[in-house]
């Protein structure tokens, strides 16, 4: 009851931000919360709750976004129907791949789905005619407006619009990841996790839950990418490059893995410690790092890992 309590109260919060900060900075840090959010909650479906190291998650919210730009602007399509064509075309690459990769297990599963990231940024980077090269796309238009029903419409124009926009989106990935997690597919996600081999002794098909859980994970990750592009405006081939993939992978780590608020913490505590420590000479990634070790040596759980041990200490339930 406090749980959901706490929860309700975090998204009337959530919605009443815009209410009182006005600053377009601020705002705009937000957004990028959550979108980071997203991808790496995202993410934590294939790699917390499945126990699948996917180190192709920047590839997919590359290739979400990418396909998503180039339908808007080279086929003059709206938002709408290129977001949800987006998702499509990044679950039909992340089907291929997963059938490929999912064959194998662990490290080699792990370097197999980098490869294909590096590969993806290759392809991105080389094919100018399409993707515009290293000189990126410009220009990539803000969603259209939801006409109402009894005149009117919704508009996207102004950073409190898109701040809307984009909470509802991470609202509903947070919703549709806690109700899978929590369903029959979850608990084989989960049991894969545990043990493959058993989980297959019960009668759980170990590739075809892997699959699933990959492509999930995929499609909210283009979803996460769509909103990117849409946002900022410019894509270039740097957004599907591993190193966003090992930055979702960081958010995961340190808000902690298998938990649902986990990479949302991580995604904001380092998107608003990456601003505070915007123009100062220590590195993004060494500011992450140190970060991530003070997190696994003292919490090994992650951040919300360390706060439920400390919740069953206080309850008096850690020694049962």
């Amino acid at each position: 009851m406090m749980r959901r309590l706490i929860i309700l109260l975090l998204i009337l919060l959530a919605f009443a931000i815009p209410f009182f900060v006005t600053s377009r900075f601020y705002l705009h840090i937000l957004i990028m919360c959550f979108i980071w959010g997203m991808a790496a909650s995202s993410m934590n479906l294939i790699m917390g709750y499945t126990g699948q190291v996917n180190l192709a998650h920047g590839a997919f919210f590359g290739i979400g976004a990418y396909a998503a730009g180039l339908l808007m602007l080279k086929l003059g399509l709206n938002f709408w129907p290129a977001l949800i064509l987006a998702c499509i075309i990044t679950v039909a690459l992340g089907f291929f791949i997963g059938i490929l990769a999912l064959r194998t297990k662990g490290s080699y599963f792990a370097i197999g789905t980098l490869c294909f990231n590096v590969i993806v940024t290759v392809i991105i980077d080389s094919w100018e005619e399409l993707t515009e090269g290293a000189r990126g796309l410009l220009g990539i238009p803000r969603p259209d407006p939801i006409p109402l029903p009894f005149g009117g419409q919704i508009a996207f124009t102004s950073m409190p619009s898109y701040y809307y926009l984009v909470l509802v989106f991470l609202l509903l990935t947070l919703l549709v990841i806690y109700r899978i997690v929590h369903s029959m597919m979850g608990r084989s996600f989960l049991a894969i996790r545990g043990n493959e081999e058993l989980a297959e002794s019960i009668g759980i098909h170990g590739m075809r839950t892997k699959v699933l859980s990959f492509l999930i994970s995929t499609a909210l990750a283009g979803v996460a990418g769509v909103l990117y592009a849409s946002y900022i405006g410019f894509l270039s081939p740097e957004i599907s490059d591993y190193h966003v993939t090992f930055e979702f992978l960081i958010f995961c780590l340190i808000g902690g893995l298998g938990t649902l608020g986990g990479p949302l913490i991580g995604a904001f505590l380092l998107t608003v410690a990456s601003e505070l420590l915007h123009g100062v000479a220590v590195p993004r990634l060494v500011a992450y790092g140190f970060l991530l070790i003070i997190i696994i040596i003292f919490f090994r759980g992650g951040i919300m890992g360390g706060a439920q041990m400390l919740w069953l200490k206080v309850s008096g339930k850690g020694g049962r």
